[in-house]
């Protein structure tokens, strides 16, 4: 079956003939910067004010004395790494189901990439495995924080203690948020952003490094220096960032609150297995919500034909990453059963940001459409 007509298929009109919002939004104060730019001249300067103004703005939302801005969420990772002096040789625990960009950065520096499984509850890395994954070559751990899920960095974090190994904690998708107790990106040696186009705070492109740790901050910025910044955020991007960065616990509230009601609204439905809410007195920061699609439930239709019908009803939904699990053992190291990465390589469906700051009955859109869709292939199996 190919779902190639919404109207034809399910005998209607799409729930959300518009399609979902675009992202960015229209932001005043984010306009006013540019103009500001464009009189000033400072979107032009090597050594402005913006990129310092944010840098402190940075440090002071996650609690720390030192936050560096750099060109990507990606190359933050790799920067954290040779921050670190993880080389050649060495080993760096990843989970089998991540951004591909953080398998990357592991190799980049020479070392080995050890995967260990995830936690099917919140598509993070699982603490629990990082006991058996560790050998005498082991230096590191990257740990992500997806889809609205968060990694159980209290016992991680001991574990790693215990055992000598530094932490690198990417907090790309989830600025703003706490987890058990302290910001996103602190539990670690070294935390990283991104600013990448889709996320929450956004310049198209850019990230940062926030660390406690002196020494680490300073190996970061001379390995930086070639004469000037070999991987700077402009000054341009650091303008536009500095008012989103004032807004951003305002937008997480209403995020949450979205995410909360999209999931009581959908609770019934038997193929959909959501991420767990997060404990109370934390705050989640949702840039994807993730869900565990199971086709045996809704007439042994495929991931693919859901995503399809889910987007001609105009909602956002598309697949997670490709994970690891046909990476070579040249390239990198088993450590763990991966059941549960495998498993979310193959389920995993993800509802994308935008729409969680519109309207409360724009979620009820949602509702309605995974309610249409679901009912449908329920009564219209997939013949195979």
């Amino acid at each position: 079956m190919v779902i190639s007509n919404s109207l034809a298929i399910h005998g209607g009109p799409p729930v959300n003939p518009l399609g979902p919002p675009s992202w960015p939004p229209r932001d005043d104060d984010v306009q006013r910067a540019m103009a500001q730019l464009a009189q000033d001249g400072s979107w032009g300067r090597y050594h402005g004010p913006h990129v310092t103004e944010l840098e402190r703005r940075l440090a002071d939302l996650h609690q720390v004395p030192h936050a560096l801005t750099c060109s990507s969420g990606t190359i933050a990772v790799e920067l954290a790494l040779r921050g670190l002096k993880i080389g050649t040789g060495d080993e760096v625990i990843l989970a089998g189901y991540d951004f591909s960009g953080n398998f990357r950065c592991i190799e980049a520096v020479g070392a080995v990439p050890v995967l260990v499984d995830i936690d099917p509850t919140n598509w993070c890395l699982d603490a629990q495995t990082i006991a058996e994954a560790v050998s005498p070559l082991t230096r590191a751990i990257v740990v992500s924080h997806l889809h609205g899920g968060s990694a159980d960095m209290r016992t991680l974090s001991a574990v790693a203690a215990e055992r000598g190994i530094r932490v690198v904690e990417d907090a790309c998708q989830v600025p703003g948020a706490v987890v058990q107790g302290r910001p996103a990106g602190t539990w670690g040696d070294i935390g990283v952003l991104s600013f990448g186009g889709s996320k929450l705070l956004t310049a198209g492109r850019g990230g940062a490094l926030v660390t406690r740790q002196e020494d680490l901050f300073q190996r970061i910025k001379i390995y930086c220096e070639r004469g000037n910044d070999a991987f700077p955020l402009s000054e341009m991007q650091a303008a536009i960032l500095v008012p989103q960065t004032a807004r951003l616990a305002e937008r997480n509230a209403i995020r949450e609150t979205r995410v909360r009601q999209l999931l009581d609204e959908t609770a019934h439905l038997e193929a959909l297995s959501p991420v767990v809410l997060p404990a109370a007195g934390d705050r989640a920061s949702y840039y994807k919500v993730a869900w565990r699609y199971d086709g045996t439930r809704s007439g042994d239709w495929s991931r693919a034909e859901f995503l399809a019908a889910m987007q001609a009803e105009g909602v956002a939904m598309d697949v997670g990453f490709r994970g690891f699990l046909r990476r070579s053992s040249r390239r990198c190291r088993q450590a763990s059963t991966l059941e549960h990465a495998q498993n979310a390589v193959d389920q995993t469906i993800l509802l994308h940001h935008p729409v969680l700051l519109e309207a409360a009955e724009s979620i009820s859109q949602i509702t309605e459409a995974l309610k249409k869709v679901l009912t449908f292939a329920a009564a219209n199996p997939f013949a195979g």
